[in-house]
């Protein structure tokens, strides 16, 4: 039979795996194939090849990291103006290094540490990061993007690292490098202020350090794998911090962590008896009893590690992040209203904040309204009408999310106009039960339902402002019931829950949360609900109240406590995510757009004398991630099927199947992990969601094709070439990947054209002539 081809695992000498993986391998070999094997392989290496082995390895890594600066990091000034949602996290750094609470879809993390790196650079938060498009000028804008692209640039060498782990070969390493290293999509996407790198970087650092704790499976408890151990579980909380779609890579780690205590669990050599031997002569008949006791012990260990490491370390951690979060954003500021009036109140300069208002509210009051559902802010109405055709054609009536002078109410009784503010008349509590009015206190028109329907939800009543100065008709009562009457009769500001139901028709008013057109600024729907089934939707408490006839109370006794604060914003940024939607003129994109790259996403550019920028991949990268999953499905189940009927593989076989199944299996989890989630999701999805899933799928190709090439080698053994079968297999791929046309090469036949890409030509893209989908400066 003839001997393997090139290095690596099954190249010129077959290396035993390390770790769980490699031990399940030796012993599923029996001793004929173990003999087959050593008859098969050739001479191991002469001592002064090993000798050589490690600095080649490490003069490889370097080139690689060397060549990813290199491309990340070129032209990183251009261009000088914001660029896609730069205006969002810059504008959020910004808030950080000002101390300024906002509210955002993401955790914290990535943001801090965006703000963080501007702040070490030299950034002093005032550019006001309004809109793509608009110039820094002389703001230095060079260390946020400078930090992005480090984060991006070591996705490479991890990405180099992880693959040289699970195949244990240099070629199939490199080829994963030079995937990622040549992908115009991860070389953009890396070059600006965005989370996406910074996300990239922990789910990739994560799934190192899970492959080389893996590595360390025959030292359990040693310092490295207890090192790697825990690096994997900080790693988790970074992912989780920046995105919640980091929740996928800690899925793929936990799924390892499950089998790998499986097979633990299912291991014979694993017993203490071994150590036990004074207690085996005193009670010999007991052996199988000690074996159990043993295997318990041991694995009870392991357990225990992995809680400590991946559950309550990446919990500890990203809970820290919160606190951080809270504690530097001490400053009212534009995300006020998507919270609680207890949560504002702990704001400094919010209205709520070390104030005193009265406890009751009374007739006369000046209120505010404030919906339970979170995100969803204030009862509000202002002076434009519904259009024609939206049911009546009176004022509209929405909620929300901001403060502002149109959301302030009068509280009134429903059948008198006298002024209940009159220092001549008695201050009257609003009961449970009472039949009132709320009189809008900038146009004077009342809160009023009728029998049309809502704008947007059908079979809801339409809510309007009615009336002249407070005089309207019986449509503008309403009954105000406090939640199953909690706090007594009296209605308490922010603590008593409070529902209002329509006098006339019977419902009650909500909000649907439904974002109307541009008719009305965008503001969310308000309708009265004729189900009177008690929801978020149709509860609502008294935020600010002013009456200079009552006494005040202060509401520091209202603040809430730190866990109560977490989950809350969980709640408002899990509702925010999934209200997602698109900006004017966008492009979205469908899951099944983004393996095929058959849609980017425009970054930059006006006309056509801007400098553009579009984010599109490679195609030759990534239709070759496309026919590499393919490929995978189809060796792999061949390879499954064949160990499965226990057939006999050569010993070369049998370590790249080995591979194939076990390294590359881990690669095909991760990309599934992180792209067909996607299609469950409601929320608007664009095409950069799909850049972590795209790691996996370069890594699984690097490992793919190494993989097929030493088969072919080995295969046409008999042939005088087929030592460089394999040789020239990696060499064409690395040209393939690497080449890049003429630049002033004109349009090909239509619908393609050549253009130029980012960083002044490192690569180049065919690309479909959508409008606009150059990038160039």
């Amino acid at each position: 039979m003839p001997p393997a081809v090139g290095g690596g695992l099954a190249g010129s000498e077959l290396r035993p795996r390390r770790g769980r993986c490699g031990s399940q391998a030796a012993r599923a070999v029996g001793p004929d194939v173990a003999t087959e094997a050593t008859t098969r392989s050739p001479k191991r290496p002469a001592p002064s090849s090993r000798r050589f082995e490690a600095p080649g390895r490490w003069a490889l890594l370097a080139l690689v990291t060397l060549m990813s600066f290199a491309t990340r990091f070129h032209r990183l000034d251009q261009p000088p103006h914001i660029c896609w949602d730069e205006t969002h996290f810059g504008k959020m750094g910004s808030y950080y290094i000002n101390r300024t609470f906002f509210f955002d879809v993401h955790p914290p993390l990535g943001k801090m540490l965006i703000g963080l790196a501007g702040h070490l650079t030299g950034y002093d938060g005032t550019f006001l990061f309004q809109k793509p498009g608009d110039e820094y000028e002389h703001h230095s804008y060079l260390g946020m993007r400078g930090f992005c692209a480090f984060l991006g640039a070591l996705l490479i060498p991890f990405a180099y690292l992880t693959v040289l782990e699970l195949s244990q070969s240099l070629p199939a390493a490199l080829l994963t490098a030079a995937l990622l290293t040549f992908d115009t999509g991860c070389l953009t996407l890396s070059q600006y202020i965005l989370l996406d790198p910074i996300l990239m970087f922990f789910i990739m650092a994560a799934m190192l350090s899970m492959v080389k704790y893996n590595s360390y499976a025959n030292r359990p408890f040693s310092a490295p794998w207890w090192l790697w151990l825990s690096l994997t579980g900080v790693n988790l909380a970074g992912a989780l911090g920046v995105k919640f779609v980091g929740l996928f890579i800690i899925l793929q780690v936990g799924w390892n962590t499950v089998s790998d205590l499986w097979h633990l669990f299912g291991d014979l050599s694993l017993s203490m008896i071994t150590h036990m031997s004074g207690i085996r002569q005193i009670m010999p008949h007991m052996p199988s009893t000690l074996h159990w006791l043993g295997l318990q012990v041991t694995v009870g260990k392991h357990l225990t590690a992995r809680i400590l490491c991946l559950i309550v370390l990446p919990l500890a951690l990203y809970t820290a992040t919160y606190a951080v979060h809270f504690m530097v954003l001490n400053k009212s500021g534009p995300g006020d209203g998507f919270f609680s009036s207890a949560f504002q109140a702990r704001l400094s300069g919010n209205n709520l904040h070390n104030a005193s208002i009265p406890e009751h509210l009374a007739y006369g009051s000046v209120i505010t309204v404030k919906s339970a559902r979170m995100a969803v802010g204030y009862l509000h109405s202002h002076g434009h009408l519904y259009p024609e055709g939206i049911g009546a054609r009176q004022q509209q009536v929405t909620t929300y999310l901001h403060k502002d002078y149109n959301n302030l109410w009068i509280i009134k009784k429903h059948n008198t106009n006298s002024d209940p503010l009159d220092p001549s008349l008695p201050v009257e509590f609003v009961k449970h039960g009472d039949v009132i009015r709320l009189e809008h206190k900038e146009t004077s028109r009342n809160l009023h339902s009728h029998y049309h329907e809502a704008p947007l939800t059908r079979k809801h009543y339409q809510v309007t402002g009615y009336g002249i100065n407070g005089t309207g008709d019986s449509n503008d009562f309403w009954r105000i019931e406090v939640v199953n009457r909690k706090f007594g009769n009296r209605i308490k500001v922010l603590r008593s829950r409070i529902r209002l139901i329509h006098l006339v028709t019977g419902c009650v008013l909500g909000s649907s949360g439904k974002v109307l057109p541009k008719w009305g600024w965008e503001q969310l729907e308000v309708t009265c609900t004729p189900y009177l089934k008690e929801t978020l939707n149709s509860i609502w408490n008294v935020e600010d109240h002013i009456n200079p006839k009552l006494p005040n109370i202060s509401l520091d006794v209202l603040q809430p406590s730190f866990p109560e604060i977490m989950l809350e914003a969980h709640m408002v940024m899990i509702r925010g995510n999934n209200g997602l939607k698109p900006k004017d003129n966008e492009f979205t994109s469908k899951p099944w757009h983004w393996p095929i790259n058959y849609q980017g996403l425009r970054f930059s550019g006006i006309n056509d004398t801007d400098f553009r920028v579009y984010l599109l991949g490679n195609p030759v990268v990534w239709w070759l991630n496309l026919l590499s999953i393919a490929l995978y499905l189809l060796s792999g189940s061949i390879f499954a099927v064949a160990l499965q009927r226990g057939a006999r593989l050569p010993a070369e076989v049998e370590g790249l199947s080995q591979v194939l199944l076990q390294g590359g299996g881990q690669l095909l989890l991760g990309w599934m992990m992180h792209y067909f989630p996607f299609f469950l999701m409601g929320r608007i999805l664009y095409f950069h969601h799909y850049f972590p899933a795209m790691l996996f799928s370069s890594m699984l190709t690097g490992l793919l094709w190494d993989t097929l090439l030493r088969l072919c080698a080995w295969s046409l053994a008999s042939f005088s070439l087929a030592g460089h079968v394999h040789t020239l297999g990696i060499l064409s791929l690395l040209l393939g990947i690497a080449y890049r046309p003429p630049r002033r090469l004109k349009a090909l036949t239509p619908p393609w054209d050549v253009t130029k890409g980012r960083a002044d030509g490192i690569v180049t893209a065919v690309l479909p002539s959508f409008p606009q989908i150059s990038k160039y400066s």
